[in-house]
């Protein structure tokens, strides 16, 4: 703890950006190495999920991320559960080149309601392609969705907020007893973003499968501007694998993956992510730049079209290549924004690791 006046003292924490991994005393062919994760009865090739956005993921892209190996979630409050045909306004948002003006149209757009029958014809179009299938909801609408979210057959039920607690307090409204909702499904829960080691052992405690860390990326910065609140990832994806290995012992052997959500815009922020812990790594903005992205090369999240308080401008990349090229390569560019699934392997391979859990171990230092 360090003081910053009389009467205050902080904790100092660390981003991405501020530690290096050391490379041990033995490399490895990238043929001798796994990326494999298993989370609940399902494996994949690698440990990366799409993030629930609409600027990045569609029916068609969270198909195709999963037909690569990775898992794709869909946002159940985005436009494509709130429009039978969502590409003409994704193609109208694109166009509109002042933020302010953009912002404006998409509060309107997303004031439209949610409709209970395009989540369950979305997810079936993705179950249909012979691929994982995982939605996401934010708290506030989870408990009217969710009896709808689990019959669609849903493998992985995503509640994503900038910050999910399991004790919200509210005088009018009733708040989502995350406990007791979690018991009640079916299908396994991934929670969150939380931030610290408290909050996330509660999370743990209300039985889900894997918690979030972290406010989703691409609002982190219009976050922290409006709101005053920032996430160091670094500092917070271990102190939450911290919360997981207690948690562990407390209940006799259970283990919730840990998800890095947030600052990972290159592939070396996916292999420090979990180099300090993580399980896996949600990715949203390096899939803004596919060819094939919704967005037409804008990123935004559900901050940005908040009806009373956005948080978050949208963001225009360039586009570089397939959604395929940008997970599996080749890469055409030299800045970790292509192929994000073969440098993590290089990186294992060069540090000396065969598999993402024992990388988990690997040295860092402050650069």
């Amino acid at each position: 703890m360090q003081d910053i006046g009389r009467s205050k003292r902080a904790k100092q924490a660390f981003n991405f950006d501020d530690i290096t991994i050391v490379p041990s005393r033995r490399t490895r062919g990238q043929e001798e190495v796994s990326l494999s994760w298993r989370i609940d009865a399902l494996e994949f090739d690698f440990p990366m999920v799409a993030a629930p956005m609409d600027s990045i993921m569609s029916p068609e892209t969270a198909i195709a991320v999963g037909k690569c190996g990775g898992l794709g979630v869909l946002n159940l409050e985005g436009l494509w559960t709130r429009y039978e045909d969502p590409e003409p306004l994704l193609a109208e948002i694109a166009a509109i080149e002042d933020n302010v003006e953009a912002t404006k149209r998409m509060q309107r757009l997303y004031a439209e309601p949610i409709r209970a029958e395009l989540i369950t014809a979305r997810m079936q179009q993705i179950r249909e392609a012979g691929v994982p299938v995982a939605g996401a909801l934010s708290p506030q609408n989870t408990q009217e969705f969710a009896q709808t979210v689990e019959a669609a057959g849903v493998d992985f039920f995503v509640i994503r907020g900038t910050t999910v607690s399991a004790e919200h307090v509210s005088k009018v409204a009733e708040p989502l007893n995350l406990k007791e909702f979690i018991h009640a499904l079916e299908v396994p829960v991934i929670v969150g973003g939380c931030a610290t080691y408290q909050a996330a052992l509660h999370l743990m405690r209300t039985g889900a499968a894997g918690v979030l860390v972290g406010f989703g990326g691409g609002a982190t910065h219009a976050t922290q501007d409006i709101l005053g609140i920032s996430v160091p990832m670094a500092t917070a994806v271990a102190d939450v694998a911290e919360a997981r290995r207690d948690y562990l012992d407390e209940s006799g052997g259970r283990y919730v993956h840990v998800i890095a959500d947030g600052a990972v815009g290159r592939s070396g922020d996916i292999a420090k992510a979990i180099a300090c812990g993580a399980d896996a790594v949600m990715v949203g903005a390096p899939l803004a730049r596919a060819t094939d992205a919704p967005g037409r090369g804008w990123h935004w999240g559900a901050e940005a079209w908040h009806p009373s308080l956005p948080r978050g401008e949208r963001t225009k990349f360039r586009p570089l290549g397939t959604l395929e090229e940008i997970l599996l390569g080749p890469s055409h560019v030299a800045d970790g924004t292509m192929n994000l699934v073969g440098a993590l392997q290089r990186t294992l391979a060069t540090t000396g690791y065969t598999e993402v859990k024992e990388f988990q171990r690997v040295e860092v230092v402050l650069s």
